[in-house]
């Protein structure tokens, strides 16, 4: 697990910009004090799936179905490398790395390992034909596929670690969702990641593993 961790700050010491912020100051934060941890843009992190404990996860494996596009899937595994994203906001706003993120927010995750982004659209999703969820895109290409309006269960106001949120698709009106259902042949033991357009149990995630930004302090 240090490891990891030490991969994660050499990649954000390398690829992220100092004039917002000292990348080694960064800090993986600890399960005692994660509640009060503010998840801000620019974080590394894993989203794990409330119910199944599954990580978020996407990999350089295409859909045999629907887009065709790269596969997003649930992992059962908490030490893999493929199931980081990157919180970012969408192009046309003025929020920048260290802003605290609001309830309502629109935002966009960003794939680690393959800088594609969490998208959906209308294609079926392949096990229980819900709306497909993809990786899609780059580093300069993004559309409103790629738009999630973050949704916080109870009285939070900004996302913070290990809080239940919901991540609403802008485009579909699908929540992100998982369930038990696995997939058998390309992604074994992994399972589906889809969206639903209804509010249940199996739409809810947390925060958990990653390497926080601290808050930027205003000037």
């Amino acid at each position: 697990m240090a490891m990891g961790f030490f991969g994660l700050a050499l990649f954000l010491f390398l690829t992220f910009d100092f004039d917002q912020g000292s990348p080694s100051s960064t800090s993986a934060a600890s399960s005692s004090s994660s509640q009060n941890v503010q998840v801000t843009y620019g974080t590394v992190l894993k989203l794990m799936h409330e119910k199944t404990k599954f990580r978020l996860h996407s990999h350089e494996v295409p859909y045999g179905s629907g887009s065709g596009q790269q596969s997003v899937t649930g992992f059962p595994n908490v030490d893999d490398s493929n199931s980081y994203w990157i919180v970012r906001p969408p192009p046309d706003t003025s929020a920048k790395q260290g802003d605290t993120i609001p309830d309502g927010a629109i935002i966009r995750l960003q794939h680690m390992r393959t800088r594609k982004w969490l998208h959906s659209h209308l294609h079926a999703s392949p096990i229980s034909g819900n709306l497909e969820v993809s990786c899609f895109g780059g580093e300069s290409e993004s559309d409103t596929g790629d738009y999630w309006r973050l949704l916080i269960e109870g009285s939070g106001k900004t996302w913070k670690q290990d809080q239940r949120i919901r991540l609403q698709h802008i485009d579909t009106g699908g929540y992100l969702h998982s369930h038990d259902k696995k997939y058998a042949r390309i992604a074994g033991g992994q399972q589906e990641v889809c969206g639903v357009r209804e509010k249940r149990a199996d739409n809810v995630w947390l925060a958990a593993e990653g390497v926080y930004l601290p808050i930027t302090e205003s000037k």
